[in-house]
């Protein structure tokens, strides 16, 4: 993820579900549905096991080996389910661990993709690195964002397969392990993902949830870069038609035109993350550092700034970066500028497809005793790995998994119960959707 979500959480009501009352709405369930809530309940403690097993296992997106011991349980537990699994190693190709990918082919009901990553942003290093339970919370690296969003996706395909319901069913599993960092060549990293979604009718990711919301649009992610250049001299010149106004004034003037005349277009936000600037500057996107030399009676030669935008689609994408190409070319005497853009997560927009599942999934929801789910703001949430299919499909929803706190911060958490509800709402969806047509 780009940035923690924002969530404004109020679990109070989730905490009072108990598995006896779940049900209480239940006269839409079918009596197979019934089976799935019983098989998920059953499995309850050996699926809580998992997730305190996964998070107590350090994943941090370099972490090769950690992400690689985190997708092990789930390659073993999709094959046993059968799945055809297989770990695709990006070690020496892509520099990253790589992915859990497991398929079942077969021609009944819609063909479903559903997607989680292992990995965290948590380092080896770090003191918050274990599971912690107080009551029907747990703490530690993860258990918001995601691992308990994968687990949920093994226990609700464990319940669907005892009730014989993943017979002759096209699903495809694929749980990525550079999601909090991902490599520059996502053609490679996202391949295998972006042909499973062009195969698939709906995509599903399991991102932790937020109570009484469902997630039917997430907003882009594009990167910026800003060089900027004037002509170095004594300070005393600064200003006069030989010297110009230097490369700060000139930064200054730039990123003031952004926040006058790009600033306020509905969900839109932009942020200028890092600047650097004097006689000499440098900096280094990759290790997020850099390195600077100028003295104040300098006029500065060199500014480089880093910073990002969000937009809820590719059109506002490409209006705003328009502006801001356009701000940059009105140079100050003396000076020239450059911007890049780097388009890293597109927009999942919201679409009637969307829409349409989120309403079939909140019908679960209350069926289940549980109120209804209205669809998401989205600037609630960050990028996440369902941008990169979900315009491709005609149907996807993000933010299945449980509801917690905290992600990327040592404060993460989890809601228990939400966990548990989120997998009986996962086995039911997924039967619906690969039911008979």
């Amino acid at each position: 993820m780009k940035t923690p979500k924002i969530r404004r959480l109020t679990l109070a009501s989730l905490l009072l579900l108990a598995t006896g009352s779940s049900l209480a709405g239940g006269s839409a369930l079918s009596v197979r549905e019934r089976a799935l809530i019983r098989e998920v309940d059953r499995n309850y403690p050996e699926q809580l096991a998992l997730l305190e097993q996964i998070v107590n296992q350090n994943s941090e997106t370099m972490n090769f080996d950690g992400v690689t011991a985190v997708g092990a349980p789930f390659l073993d537990g999709l094959k046993a389910l059968g799945f055809e699994t297989r770990w695709q190693d990006l070690r020496a190709s892509a520099n990253r661990a790589g992915h859990v990918i497991a398929i079942r082919t077969g021609h009944t009901g819609k063909r479903l993709l559903l997607i989680g990553h292992i990995d965290t942003v948590h380092p080896k290093t770090s003191p918050f690195n274990r599971f912690v339970r107080d009551g029907e919370r747990a703490r530690g690296p993860g258990t918001d964002d995601m691992k308990n969003g994968d687990a949920v996706i093994l226990y609700a395909l464990k319940a669907l397969n005892a009730g014989g319901l993943l017979k002759d069913r096209n699903i495809t599993v694929i749980l990525t392990g550079d999601e909090e960092m991902t490599a520059a060549d996502t053609a490679l990293t996202r391949g295998a993902m972006i042909s499973a979604a062009q195969a698939a009718d709906v995509v599903l990711s399991f991102e932790s949830g937020e109570p009484g919301v469902i997630v039917t649009s997430r907003r882009g992610y594009t990167s910026w870069r800003l060089e900027v250049g004037g002509k170095q001299a004594h300070s005393g010149s600064i200003f006069t038609p030989s010297v110009g106004a230097g490369a700060i004034f000139e930064t200054a003037r730039i990123l003031n035109g952004f926040y006058e005349q790009v600033r306020g277009d509905p969900k839109l936000t932009f942020n200028a993350g890092t600047i650097a600037g004097g006689t000499e500057a440098a900096f280094d996107s990759n290790s997020n550092s850099g390195t600077l030399f100028g003295k104040e009676n300098v006029v500065p030669k060199t500014t480089i700034v880093v910073g990002e935008i969000r937009a809820i689609s590719a059109a506002q994408d490409a209006r705003t970066r328009s502006k801001m190409e356009s701000i940059v070319a009105a140079h100050l005497p003396g000076t020239q500028a450059q911007i890049h853009f780097q388009s890293d997560f597109a927009a999942m927009e919201e679409k009637p497809g969307n829409l349409a599942l989120q309403r079939q999934y909140s019908d679960i929801s209350v069926a289940l005793g549980q109120g209804p789910l209205r669809p998401n703001d989205p600037v609630t949430r960050g990028a996440g790995d369902i941008s990169f299919v979900a315009n491709i499909v005609p149907e996807a929803l993000d933010g299945l998994g449980g509801a917690g706190e905290g992600a990327h911060s040592t404060d993460e958490w989890v809601d228990l119960t939400s966990f548990r509800i989120a997998t009986q709402r996962a086995a039911i969806l997924i039967a619906r959707l690969t039911a008979s047509r």
